[in-house]
């Protein structure tokens, strides 16, 4: 995987994971902490009804209720207000704390009803219900009138149900001025048998004989209640910070591990790749960078490697060039200086014979460094090409007839094979430099009595062209470096012979310049064959003659 699409799949995996942890959270925190203040405000609401109705329910009057909402106030944390249904102000919990009333809450007012709810047993007759529930209206008004007089002498009162649900009221003490309503208690009056009377027929029977009894003590149970919980502006509750700070502080761990990783993946290979290039700079041509992967760095580094091996190579020609041209002109100099040192001292008579063998040596020298410039301006792409339309039967059978008389001095058989025309587009004397460097070394070395093939392949696309000879051919391990500068396949082979040694790499860059290729097959005891293919030319017109064109590749 690139290192771009590395790096964005990690950033876009640090965003979702920080986004999802964020939002996970967020809304677990907020569901719990609006379960919990739902449930808690439930249950405070739920206490503090439930003492106050607790309170109506055992003393009979709301007398003495300060105390009760000061306890709830604190222990709930809630601001309470108590009135009664008529708006009769009985408690509030900021002025008993001795604080100025806050604003009250817009929350709407909670009903607080005292009196008992009746219970009669399943499945009981109607009439004894309807007896049961009168009896609990007298019992509920002298309880309540005894439960308010002790609540108002100050005595500790509680409560506990009968089995109808009405108080049973006990004090912590007698009090001479409060009557126990321990004989028979004051009988229902007519009223109340009147009103009971109708629920015997009614279908929600139960219900009825509570709304009797509800109306019928309503004189004697203290006053419904309205209470108001809470105050304006009071500040919601707010999500605990400590897990949001510790997400955070996690995500950015992982951010911070992740952001150290990606750079330790690219900056190790970068430094590698710097103190290689530093040591390059100073001549260590064999420095190289391990490269691992397939990503942008390991490119760069692979493209580094190449870069160095290139400049090494180079390095390694210009040595062996500078070493080759040194060797090969080091002792034709120094026949020629021995030479014209031995005229100017008289030791040997300048005969013609000298002078021409002296002239010819010059010559080949000459041939040496015309041969060197080629090949320099080629592989520098400054070589100037004149092409034209070439037709390549025509070139070839003027090769041969070039090297017949040497063809002819050697003993070898010279033929052209071209069934038909071919065009190309090229500069005739440059491929007829190729073709004769090919040729002179198929005459060199091939033995009289053998024969030299100049071949163009009439059915291929592109145009082939092929120099066979039946020679003693070039063994397998030396053809790899049959182009190579001044390398020649026979060593026994001298300068006379056997050529300057520049001949085969100055053809293959004159044929690489014309966008072509140069191959070469050879069978040890059989022969070699020179392939040269060049783009063809379809459609041929008469020829005309081409511009200058550098030798640059296109």
């Amino acid at each position: 995987m690139s290192l771009r699409l590395r790096v964005l799949a990690l950033l876009m995996l640090v965003a979702m994971a920080a986004t999802a942890a964020t939002a996970w959270l967020t809304l677990r925190q907020a569901n719990r902490q609006v379960r919990e203040t739902v449930t808690a405000g439930r249950q405070e609401v739920s206490r503090i009804t439930g003492d106050l109705r607790a309170y109506g329910y055992a003393h009979g009057t709301w007398d003495g209720l300060s105390p009760t909402v000061t306890e709830l106030a604190r222990d709930t944390g809630q601001r309470i207000r108590v009135t009664t249904e008529a708006g009769v102000l009985l408690a509030d919990s900021d002025a008993l704390a001795g604080r100025s009333p806050r604003a009250l809450s817009n929350q709407p007012a909670v009903l607080v009803d005292p009196r008992p709810a009746l219970r009669f047993p399943a499945g009981q007759v109607r009439r004894i219900s309807t007896k049961q529930a009168l009896k609990a209206i007298a019992d509920y008004r002298a309880t309540t009138a005894y439960a308010a007089c002790l609540t108002r002498a100050g005595a500790r009162v509680t409560a506990r149900p009968d089995t109808n649900g009405v108080p049973r009221v006990e004090g912590d003490r007698r009090h001479p001025r409060c009557a126990r309503p321990d004989g028979a208690p004051d009988p229902p009056t007519r009223q109340d048998h009147a009103a009971a009377l109708p629920c015997v027929t009614e279908k929600r029977f139960t219900s009825c004989l509570q709304r009797v009894f509800n109306e019928r003590v309503g004189s004697a149970a203290p006053p419904r209640l309205e209470v108001r919980l809470g105050f304006r502006d009071e500040s919601p509750p707010v999500l605990a910070a400590a897990p949001a700070v510790a997400v955070a502080a996690g995500v950015a761990l992982a951010v911070i591990f992740g952001a150290l990783l990606l750079s330790r993946a690219v900056l190790r290979p970068v430094h590698a790749l710097t103190l290689a290039a530093r040591d390059l700079g100073e001549g260590d041509l064999g420095r190289r960078v391990p490269v691992s992967g397939r990503d942008e760095i390991a490119q760069l580094g692979g493209a580094f490697n190449r870069m160095a091996e290139s400049i090494q190579a180079g390095e390694e020609r210009q040595r062996r060039l500078t070493g080759d041209i040194a060797h090969e002109l080091r002792t034709p100099l120094a026949n020629l200086r021995g030479y014209l040192e031995a005229l100017r001292d008289g030791v040997v008579e300048p005969t013609p014979e000298l002078l021409d063998s002296l002239h010819e040596e010059a010559l080949l020298q000459q041939r040496i460094v015309d041969d060197l410039q080629d090949l320099a301006l080629a592989e520098a792409g400054a070589l100037t090409y004149h092409r034209t339309e070439v037709e390549l039967r025509d070139l070839l059978e003027t090769a041969r007839q070039a090297h017949r008389a040497q063809a002819d001095a050697a003993g070898v058989r010279l033929t052209l094979q071209a069934p038909r025309p071919v065009y190309v587009t090229a500069d005739p004397d440059r491929l007829r430099q190729v073709v004769g460097n090919l040729v002179g070394n198929a005459l060199r070395a091939t033995a009289p009595g053998g024969t030299v093939t100049l071949a163009v392949a009439a059915d291929r696309e592109p145009a082939v062209v092929e120099v066979r000879d039946t020679g003693k051919g070039i063994p397998p391990e030396d053809l790899p470096h049959l182009f190579e500068r001044f390398w020649r396949a026979d060593a026994a082979r001298g300068r006379a012979t056997g050529g300057s040694g520049l001949g085969l790499s100055i053809a293959r860059q004159i044929v690489a310049d014309h966008d072509g290729t140069i191959e070469v097959r050879s069978r040890v005891g059989v022969g070699t064959t020179f392939t040269v293919t060049l783009p063809g030319l379809r459609n041929p017109a008469s020829p005309q003659e081409g511009g200058e064109a550098p030798s640059a590749r296109r």
